[in-house]
């Protein structure tokens, strides 16, 4: 019997020993080591189109890095459709956007969450020029102050070929994954989401196969594949 799960569920802190927690551990593991040179700090999760799974592996893969130990910001960048304080349970009232819009202190929109590590900045409200937000220099501000007081910055951006926004977050990020849904999006849409990072330089860390199905199992099943020039 398969079990449902609901979207909006962190699996990874309700069932921590189950194969798909196991598989964010892998995701969390393959970042890690996926540049020698350069610390993977600030870390963008998008998708093809919308529906995908980004916002659900940006939330399960931020309690996976908490659980090891690391200070964790999970950041709502999705200033279209904000998502991520529905998993947590929080208002979306204030958030990025209202310190960005009115130029006050980042702190009062920083909450502590009921998982050890793990902080959250919700969207706040939706702005009429998310775009012209994100390219600012108050938000790259704010992803330098962040960057100084936590290990891990994880961003949540809306789809790469919906709008611009995760172009302009990839050039302000150390990497990007890219979730794909299985049998969802075809090839050349997905070569062309990842056509239209590549053109701003960005560093495709990997890609995560989402909803794929075992074959022992009909359970989801998350997949990852590091990004091939």
């Amino acid at each position: 019997m398969r079990t449902l799960i609901n979207k909006h569920q962190l699996i990874t802190e309700l069932h921590p020993k189950s194969q798909v927690s196991e598989s964010y551990r892998t995701l969390r593991t393959n970042i890690q080591f996926s540049s020698i040179d350069r610390i993977m700090k600030t870390i963008l999760v998008t998708s093809a189109q919308p529906g995908e799974g980004k916002s659900t592996t940006a939330a399960n893969l931020s309690v996976a890095y908490a659980q090891e130990g690391k200070k964790v910001l999970l950041v709502d960048a999705d200033l279209r459709k904000p998502t991520i304080h529905h998993y947590f349970g929080v208002s979306n009232r204030y958030g990025l956007t209202s310190a960005i819009v009115n130029r006050t202190q980042f702190d009062e929109f920083i909450s502590e969450t009921s998982i050890e590590n793990l902080s959250l900045i919700t969207s706040g409200p939706i702005p009429p020029n998310p775009s012209e937000l994100l390219m600012s220099q108050k938000m790259t501000a704010f992803l330098e102050e962040m960057g100084a007081r936590f290990d891990v910055i994880i961003m949540d951006s809306p789809p790469t070929l919906a709008v611009a926004d995760a172009q302009i977050l990839a050039t302000k990020c150390d990497g990007v994954v890219m979730v794909i849904s299985d049998g969802k999006v075809k090839r050349d849409m997905a070569r062309k989401a990842i056509h239209n990072l590549e053109r701003v330089q960005a560093k495709i860390l990997g890609v995560v196969l989402n909803n794929k199905r075992h074959r022992k199992s009909d359970a989801d099943y998350y997949d990852y594949y590091g990004h091939k020039e």
